[in-house]
């Protein structure tokens, strides 16, 4: 009896190639159907009645501010977060990463919700609050207002970044950091000259997914910042109320310019990551 080869003849890949590509397609097709259907629904009348509002275009103002300060922001907190949830195995490891899932798993509502509780939960004997604190005595107040709207994408957004981040991180061979520190770098210079450089592009795709994210972000938004016209009024917002007094075609007008805006930074984005391929690879190759 002769055993079977362990290396088979070489067979066609088209039935490889088929099955992949057929099920990838099915997404894909959703996604260019659904763009289509807003397409086909407006008009470019329905644009330039939409861009004619005052309030819209202040709506994109504030979108564009809030999304960058809070991508940049997420940015700031997920590289030496990621980098350690990465590198270093604690005590307390587990929770850590557990908190940092938080306001991905939980319901956009309830992160409103909590950040509302937060700064208006009664504490002490005297009542104390921490928006009338921020309010009356440093002059910032948050609740209702556009730093509202920043907190209520950080708090989503950053969890993504340092998600990335971590992968980023972890796709990083340690080796060349244990390297400079024999040579006598303390480790925060071993990390500022070694890891950080080689984490360029994971830079840009955390800051990527943290701007889409902001982009995005409805519901604690609408709980914590409210949707006040021409103060706390973003584009995602701006379908709501369109939609809640009826103007369906404002408001698929304003889905597709979001639609228009996440594609155009996104393309910048990444073409940014592209360019700066000399940051280093992610596969932690160190030259």
């Amino acid at each position: 009896m002769t055993s079977r080869p362990l290396v088979p003849g070489r067979r066609s890949d088209v039935p490889f190639f088929l099955w992949m590509g057929g099920i990838s397609s099915c997404f894909l097709l959703l996604v260019v159907l659904l763009i289509a259907a807003d397409l086909a629904f407006t008009s470019v009348a329905d644009f330039r009645e939409v861009l004619s509002k005052p309030e819209i275009r202040a709506s994109i103002r504030l979108t564009m501010l809030s999304c960058s300060v809070s991508a940049i922001l997420s940015l700031l907190v997920a590289i030496p977060l990621g980098y350690l949830l990465s590198r270093f195995r604690f005590r307390g490891l587990f929770l850590i990463d557990t908190l940092v899932d938080i306001p991905i798993v939980l319901p956009p509502l309830v992160l409103g919700l909590s950040l509302l509780i937060l700064f208006h939960l009664p504490i002490g004997r005297n009542g104390w609050e921490l928006e009338a604190w921020l309010s009356n005595d440093v002059g910032f107040p948050v609740t209702y207002r556009w730093p509202a709207v920043v907190l209520a994408q950080f708090i989503v957004a950053c969890a993504f970044a340092v998600r990335t981040m971590g992968v980023t991180f972890d796709q990083i061979n340690p080796r060349a950091e244990d390297v400079a520190r024999t040579l006598g770098c303390t480790r925060m210079q071993a990390f500022l000259h070694v890891a950080l450089p080689q984490s360029g592009r994971g830079m840009i795709a955390a800051l990527t997914i943290a701007w889409a994210r902001s982009l995005g972000e409805f519901g604690p938004i609408l709980v914590f910042a409210g949707a006040t016209r021409m103060r706390t009024e973003v584009l995602s917002t701006s379908v709501f109320l369109e939609m809640s007094v009826g103007d369906l075609n404002s408001a698929v007008a304003v889905s597709l310019l979001m639609v228009a805006i996440a594609m155009a930074v996104l393309f910048a984005l990444r073409a940014l990551g592209t360019r700066r391929g000399q940051w280093g690879p992610l596969n932690g190759d160190f030259h």
